[in-house]
């Protein structure tokens, strides 16, 4: 682990505005040059105007809370009024976000992955890209019950999420025994092949701002096929619009292509619309009761769960 100097103050201008990438576009940032306190910690005190599409754009404090490098990400922490933003990779892209004032919804695509543990067998869930925590945070939120396994490759990050972005709550059982288990390991790796199944999993995996390169191959998606329970089930985060050219449709988007060649006439999908990140999103397994599905997630979600559709030539 590598802490970034106080000269942090020089990137950090570009780290406020840029887009966020995997979240694409929700937060745009833009900051006058920033001054940087005298205090030890290295922490960085700044305004900045944060436009959130749809709403008008406000002059916020924002602070960096924690600023490092470790074998796999540059790591940053920001914290505003309202939320806390956690950065990753030379993209400086927001991987994860934790609201502060009530309401835990993103209105990005960490929302739809709280409506897949009512479509599943049971059994224990896994997500594969814990990052910060956010879909842990909204699965436990709204399914207490459920026992949760988050894999992470960067144990640095892992430790900064649990004293920065709350990780360390969900690691202790809710009243109705659920929790986060956490595993810092490689999830696509043969050695991150335990002999636990899930009755789902949530992929969210990326490398430099892009979906993972196996990812996009069907014999990986096939090799993971393994580490379901029986009618199990994968959702994906298929990346957004800047990840590979596309009319809009699935039939371009790589990831979702190779999910067809693996789960042939047993996938779904849907996209995000342009004000909650322009996401792809995908979803093995027979089409679920849209009606039914929808009826079993809060009302703010149920709209969405009607958006998934069979990818269909």
């Amino acid at each position: 682990m590598v802490p970034y100097p106080l000269a942090i103050s020089s990137a950090f201008t570009s780290i406020i505005q840029c887009s966020t990438g995997r979240a694409n576009s929700l937060f745009q940032f833009t900051s006058k040059k920033p001054k940087l306190n005298s205090h030890s910690n290295g922490v960085l005190n700044l305004k900045v105007s944060v436009k959130v599409k749809g709403k008008e754009e406000e002059e916020e404090e924002v602070k960096v809370v924690t600023a490092m490098r470790s074998s796999y990400n540059d790591i940053v922490i920001i914290d505003t009024p309202k939320s806390r933003l956690l950065l990753l990779d030379s993209t400086n892209n927001v991987h994860s976000i934790l609201n502060k004032q009530g309401d835990k919804w993103t209105h990005s695509y960490w929302d739809e992955f709280a409506t897949l543990p009512p479509i599943l067998p049971k059994g224990p869930v896994a997500i594969f890209g814990l990052a910060g925590g956010t879909a842990a945070h909204l699965m436990l939120h709204l399914w207490p019950s459920l026992q949760l396994h988050g894999w992470e490759i960067d144990g640095i990050l892992i430790d900064q999420a649990r004293e920065h972005l709350g990780l360390s709550d969900l690691e202790k059982p809710t009243e109705a025994g659920g929790m986060l288990h956490v595993h810092i390991g490689d999830a696509l790796s043969p050695s991150g092949y335990v002999s636990r199944k899930y009755a789902g999993i949530v992929v969210d995996l990326f490398s430099d701002g892009k979906v993972l390169a196996q990812l996009q191959q069907d014999a990986t998606w096939s090799e993971l096929n393994d580490r379901l329970l029986p009618n199990g089930r994968f959702m994906v985060n298929c990346g957004g619009i800047n990840d590979n050219p596309t009319d809009g449709t699935w039939t371009q988007n790589y990831t979702i292509n190779a999910l067809g060649k693996a789960f042939p006439g047993k996938l779904s999908w849907k996209r995000k619309p342009k004000e909650q990140g322009e996401n792809y999103l995908a979803l093995t397994g027979p089409l679920p009761d849209l009606t039914l599905w929808s009826a079993l997630v809060p009302s703010h979600l149920s709209e969405g769960v009607k958006q998934w559709k069979p990818c269909e030539p």
